[in-house]
């Protein structure tokens, strides 16, 4: 195949949805990129927090590799080894639930509010200011960033909103319609902000109250991300419902719904359906990536996180750094979209989370001297500006 001449004749066929930067990436390896140009780029960007093992890992390539010589897609009409494998091992880890599998973090919330609404038999949604939870349209109610659903609306009804840690606000948000608390433990697009223990018991307190289910959206915190396999397991507050994806495959499209056996029982054949849910291939390169989430794995997560923050709070114009783990960002005095652009000139990607917050979401196996080198290249970069 042969490849256009530049990037615009590349995109020439794509629908405009994303600002995209002028850059094409042909091979990654660990925590590296390689452009059609042949350079080399430190990825502190991971896919949003998808390649969570680091590009082309070896154990989810196999895996992948693997189940692509054997069977690709049945329908759910059937059962398959890696789809009934995945759950098992998820439901292990949770301390056990029930999956629903589809192919992304939207389509797992979507699944969420529809399972919370046949539980309860209630329709109100509480979530949050600053929540992101997706870009469908039910998601994309319940998400707390007006910017995001005024050229869509009307959207989902019944949804309302409260201000993260406000306990307060938690409450009076509710109704009595409420079937569904919706949260972060850690808001990711909203700033990476993360949620205090003391406001997860409470929504969890409050979810109990009213008979409605508690979800923690964990599609960007989950996986390790944040330290731990779940974000919500360092409160010690247990949920009803969890919704994964991004790092869930290490790259392959994935979502799931977790509903733990305690849970009031919803789904019945019928009610909700994903063609290409529980996918062969991509469930046995996520059976790879939860065994590989060890705790080997997450006290490097712990250890680079720690350095990462200190390195970043440390730098000019950083107001507050915030986050858990992989998963952090730097609140600086000034917009950061020059930094984004200046630290990719400079052969390291990062990315944002609103106007003055530089989010970092690196791979989990990222080294201690690529730590370095990032914040070399961070501060150099500042200290010029």
């Amino acid at each position: 195949m042969t490849a256009p001449s530049d990037n615009v004749s590349l995109g020439s066929a794509v629908l405009p949805a994303y600002a995209r930067a002028d850059v094409t990436f042909v091979r990654g390896e660990g925590s590296w990129l390689w452009d059609a140009d042949g350079r080399r780029y430190l990825d502190l960007v991971a896919g949003i927090a998808v390649v969570g093992l680091g590009h082309c890992h070896p154990a989810p390539l196999a895996a992948a590799q693997a189940q692509l010589e054997r069977l690709w897609h049945v329908s759910n009409l059937y059962w398959t080894e890696p789809m009934a494998e995945l759950a098992a091992k998820l439901s292990d880890r949770f301390g056990g639930a029930g999956a629903f599998f589809c192919n992304s973090g939207a389509e797992a919330v979507e699944a969420a509010l529809k399972y919370a609404r046949k539980a309860t038999g209630r329709p109100g949604v509480v979530a949050l200011d600053g929540s992101f939870h997706g870009r469908t349209t039910g998601a994309l109610a319940a998400t707390g960033q007006p910017g995001k659903r005024v050229a869509f609306e009307p959207l989902l009804p019944g949804v309302t909103f409260a201000a993260p840690n406000d306990e307060e606000s938690l409450v009076g948000a509710a109704r009595s319609d409420t079937g569904l608390i919706l949260l972060e433990p850690v808001q990711g697009e909203g700033g990476v902000r993360p949620l205090e223990p003391e406001f997860l018991a409470a929504a969890r307190q409050l979810a109990d109250e009213l008979g409605a289910l508690l979800a923690f959206d964990e599609v960007q915190a989950g996986v390790g991300r944040t330290g731990s396999f779940f974000a919500f397991e360092q409160a010690g507050v247990a949920p009803d419902l969890v919704t994964l994806a991004k790092g869930l495959a290490n790259g392959l499209p994935i979502g799931c719904l977790l509903v733990a056996d305690s849970a009031p029982r919803g789904f019945e054949p019928g009610d909700h359906a994903s063609t290409f849910g529980g996918n062969p291939v991509a469930c046995a390169a996520a059976c790879a990536v939860v065994d590989a989430v060890d705790e080997e794995l997450l006290a490097n997560v712990r250890a680079a996180g720690e350095r990462l923050a200190a390195g970043l709070a440390g730098l000019p114009g950083v107001l507050e750094v915030r986050g858990c783990g992989l998963l952090l960002g730097a609140e600086f005095d000034r917009p950061v979209a020059p930094l984004v652009d200046a630290c990719r000139a400079a052969g390291v990607l990062v990315l944002s989370a609103g106007e003055n917050v530089l989010r970092l979401t690196p791979p989990l196996t990222v080294a201690p001297d690529e730590v370095e080198l990032a914040l070399q290249t961070l501060s150099g970069l500042l200290a010029s500006a």
